[in-house]
């Protein structure tokens, strides 16, 4: 059965393009520093907001219009299967994502549950191999049903951690029957309400404990794929353990994982914990620890996660800048954990969406590919931290200063001179290549 009748496969027609259902600037075999662009971008879509979002929301009931919602249970989940694989491959997206619970209803018992993913993971199994789009990542759902109330891997109720352990342990299995290249770790529940009823120190040892014993399986099976983290700060709860990219990564330091994981990172995440998307991804990158992201964006005026479509140029253009200079995302993607407005409920916009930020990403690795060609910053920051090549700078970096010989030098009163961070120019300077690369 065809679900998106009147949509062909989506072509690169170039900027000058009416067409609504071409790409602009993402030419997936144009050579951009050295690599093709389907190479460096690893676009990927998003299961749930894609195939299962209902376009739902705190004071409404879903609009989305969805040729699949005619069917139920099991015949729901293989309608959507084959609705996905049309898309994937009219779109020609090279990878999806999917959490555990978007592919396959939730049964009675855990047995149930895993019978109905072998079977919709059976079917996933025989598309993929006749399908160019493979398995970005998968995760678990550890944070929808009520068993996860109060948390899973940091759950005050050990049947609960248990649960979750079992359903990880299949996650892992399905990721290395369906050869993905990843698996994310996103503790929706991981946090709390108030201290005043949580034992903070022990959710977080049996947060490692829990992590350490997924790597542990992880290698039994002989899963060569990537771990991830993906940071949020709030929503669901007040506070979650992952708040950002500092401190998870601090987590990974502290309980001896960061050999075995790196980071997801997602725009709108970044947001909500008050740094800028660039912020987040260079933080990662100037600690090793930037492995995939989630392209989407948040809207500045609402305060919650509201997983916009990327088409700020800004950000894209930044945010390619990080990745570019990290030497790309190695295993990992450009993953749109982003969902169509309420009021774009009709399934063509599905694609004009991933269209919209497939060409912003597009059009952000040309001007940051140009801009690194180019060295405006690298150039800029090398001149302004010039002082540290030298005298006194020199020593510090060095290791040979120490507070008698910097005190020494201050002691001669040279006067500081300081020079502009000239943020207006640099910011002018972006602006034009944004508008003319």
């Amino acid at each position: 059965m065809a679900y998106f009748k009147n949509i062909g496969t989506i072509q690169y027609e170039g900027k000058d393009s009416k067409n609504p259902l071409a790409f602009k600037y993402y030419n997936p075999k144009e050579i951009v520093a050295g690599k093709t662009m389907e190479e460096h971008l690893r676009f990927s879509v998003a299961y749930w907001h894609t195939f299962t979002g209902e376009g739902s929301d705190p004071f409404g009931n879903g609009t989305m219009i969805r040729p699949w919602k005619s069917y139920t249970g099991m015949d729901l989940a293989k309608a959507r299967l084959e609705a996905a694989f049309e898309f994937f491959e009219k779109l020609n997206v090279p990878y999806f994502t999917f959490h555990d619970r978007d592919i396959a209803p939730e049964g009675d018992t855990l047995q149930e549950t895993n019978k109905n993913l072998d079977e919709i993971v059976s079917l996933m199994k025989e598309y993929m191999a006749t399908s160019k789009v493979k398995l970005l990542w998968n995760t678990a759902n550890l944070f929808t049903h009520p068993r996860f109330v109060h948390g899973a891997a940091t759950a005050c109720n050990a049947d609960v951690f248990a649960y979750s352990a079992a359903q990880v342990k299949k996650g892992l299995e399905i990721a290395k029957e369906l050869g993905a290249e990843n698996y994310v770790f996103w503790g929706g529940r991981e946090g709390y309400e108030t201290l005043l009823n949580t034992n903070l120190e022990l959710e977080f040892d049996n947060l490692a404990r829990f992590l350490h014993m997924a790597n542990d399986y992880a290698k039994e099976i002989g899963f060569a794929g990537q771990f991830l983290i993906e940071p949020k700060p709030k929503e669901p709860t007040k506070h979650q353990y992952d708040f950002d990219a500092a401190s998870a990564v601090a987590f990974l330091f502290k309980y001896g994982l960061k050999d075995s994981f790196k980071l997801n990172i997602e725009a709108n995440h970044a947001t909500l914990a008050g740094h800028s998307f660039q912020h987040e991804l260079r933080w990662c990158r100037i600690n090793g620890m930037l492995g995939s992201v989630d392209a989407n964006q948040g809207d500045p005026l609402l305060g919650w996660d509201t997983d916009e479509f990327p088409t700020d140029l800004y950000e894209t253009t930044l945010a390619m800048y990080e990745i570019l200079q990290n030497g790309g995302l190695g295993k990992g993607g450009l993953n749109f954990d982003a969902k169509t407005r309420r009021g774009s409920f009709e399934p063509e916009d599905l694609f004009y969406a991933h269209i919209a930020g497939m060409d912003s990403f597009a059009r952000g690795l040309k001007v940051a590919a140009k801009l690194i060609e180019d060295r405006v910053f690298e150039n800029f920051i090398d001149y302004r931290y010039r002082s540290f090549k030298e005298g006194i700078g020199l020593e510090i970096v060095s290791g040979r200063a120490n507070f008698h010989t910097l005190e020494a030098y201050a002691l001669q009163n040279r006067e500081i001179k300081n020079e502009s961070g000239r943020q207006e120019k640099l910011k002018a300077i972006l602006n034009q290549y944004i508008l003319e690369v």
